[in-house]
């Protein structure tokens, strides 16, 4: 499923659940439908009324910063809950990769 919003978003905008399950339950129908390896389908959901928000997430300012709200990245993982660090820790975190430095 393909859906043009901006990167880190592509499971709807944070806080509008209401729109997250939309795009949830469109993907997870696919499942049934898509029947070719590689089929790519676009949702229908837009992220604004116009295309302008492009202008400013796509292209970065004159300082090379780019003009949206990801959140920073961090060299360190970063964890929601102090729960889901000590549980990392404790089994090494099999399905994680954190190169060492």
């Amino acid at each position: 499923m393909f859906i043009d919003f901006p990167l880190g978003h592509t499971a709807g905008k944070a806080g509008d659940k209401a729109g997250q399950r939309r795009i949830m339950i469109d993907t997870l129908s696919a499942l049934d439908s898509i029947q070719v390896p590689g089929t790519i389908r676009a949702l229908p959901y837009r992220w604004a009324d116009t295309d302008d928000w492009k202008d400013s997430v796509m292209r970065p300012d004159g300082a090379g910063h780019h003009n949206d709200d990801r959140t920073s990245r961090e060299a360190e993982p970063q964890y929601e809950r102090e729960a889901d660090r000590l549980a990392a820790e404790a089994d090494g975190c099999p399905g994680c990769f954190f190169p060492e430095s």
